[in-house]
């Protein structure tokens, strides 16, 4: 079995569901996951931690990565930039996966592996004094050798040179998922997000992953999206972010206390 709960259910799930995090709450996830079906039906296997655009940075990390990972979950790291330190930190602080933004060619991707891994594979400075502490189960004496090879390496492919170089990312060694940020891809590209050339780089995306024997990943704004990217065949995605829940869930609540609930129509943001 493996030591990461998200790798486990990529192999034996058709798909792999998880939620935005960008407050730095250890409680909100807890919640969310405790809230959840029992995993054993499918809950949720992964909770981003965004540190690119959430209020969330490094002196984070350790609270939120323990309590996602001892909620039977992977927390997976998503760092401001795709930075050697960033992802040593993220790493050392017991992270189950590291994603990184603006993967815009092969040679970006290698490097991200590249820093993901100890040597003789990568370059990954050696200090795991405190990483072990989010694999339950696992000792400190054996994080080297039950998760060394099983840390996740997610890059996003969220931009025309993404796009057009995908299939060479796709086929780098170690990496194990290409995600895709839907907003940025459509604004990097200067297209209509969901219009005909968007949707085609999100399949060619799609298509490349599959070819290399790698997992397709996409960002959801709500269940429905998440719906139909799962019936296109993407393995993992997210279903919503948490502010989108809170936001939601709050005014949808406010308007039946004040007997004017309106129709839910489609969710169209974070």
């Amino acid at each position: 079995m493996s030591a990461v709960t998200l790798r486990s259910a990529l192999q034996s799930q058709p798909v792999s569901y998880g939620f935005w995090l960008t407050l730095p709450s250890a409680a909100v996830a807890k919640t969310i996951l405790r809230r959840s079906p029992e995993y054993s039906e499918g809950g949720f296997s992964w909770v981003l931690i965004d540190a690119e655009h959430g209020l969330i940075n490094d002196s984070h990390y350790y609270e939120l990565t323990n309590a996602i990972g001892h909620e039977g979950a992977s927390p997976i790291i998503r760092v401001p930039w795709p930075e050697e330190w960033m992802i040593k930190r993220a790493l050392d602080a017991g992270a189950h996966g590291i994603m990184t933004p603006m993967c815009h060619t092969a040679e970006d991707a290698a490097k991200v592996v590249s820093y993901c891994k100890y040597p003789p594979v990568g370059v990954r400075g050696y200090g795991p004094m405190f990483a072990p502490h989010s694999f339950p189960g696992v000792k400190p004496a054996e994080y080297d050798e039950k998760t060394h090879g099983e840390v996740l390496v997610v890059v996003q492919i969220e931009s025309r040179p993404g796009v057009e170089n995908v299939e060479k990312i796709a086929n780098v060694e170690g990496l194990d998922v290409l995600f895709i940020g839907p907003f940025d891809l459509a604004k990097q590209m200067r297209v209509t997000r969901g219009g005909e050339e968007h949707e085609a780089a999100i399949l060619r995306v799609l298509k490349a992953a599959k070819s290399a024997g790698k997992k397709a990943a996409i960002f959801c704004s709500d269940g429905d999206d998440a719906l139909r990217r799962s019936q296109q065949g993407f393995d993992m995605v997210s279903i919503i972010t948490d502010v989108g829940v809170f936001g939601d869930g709050m005014l949808r609540e406010l308007e039946k206390a004040k007997g004017t609930t309106k129709a839910e129509g489609k969710r169209d943001g974070y």
